[in-house]
């Protein structure tokens, strides 16, 4: 699956499919570069490009960052 498996998927879905997939721990890097091979939006990149540099222990660290500007479905 890809971050951008359905056309017009909303940003919280290619967050929470990208996340899925990524292994963790990560970093920001780590994290970026896999939403450009997964072929994310570039709105779902610049997010992920803006956080701190640091080691992510889980999907729930990252969408506690970039989370707070979204609807239903991160908190997941």
């Amino acid at each position: 699956m890809t971050a951008s498996a359905i056309p017009g998927e909303s940003i919280d879905l290619q967050i929470t499919d990208l996340l899925s997939e990524v292994h963790f721990p990560a970093n920001k890097d780590a994290l970026v570069d896999a939403a450009r091979e997964a072929g994310a939006s570039n709105e779902l990149i610049s997010m992920l490009d803006g956080l701190p540099e640091q080691d992510y222990a889980d999907a729930t660290s990252v969408t506690k960052l970039i989370g707070g500007g979204f609807g239903p479905g991160l908190s997941g």
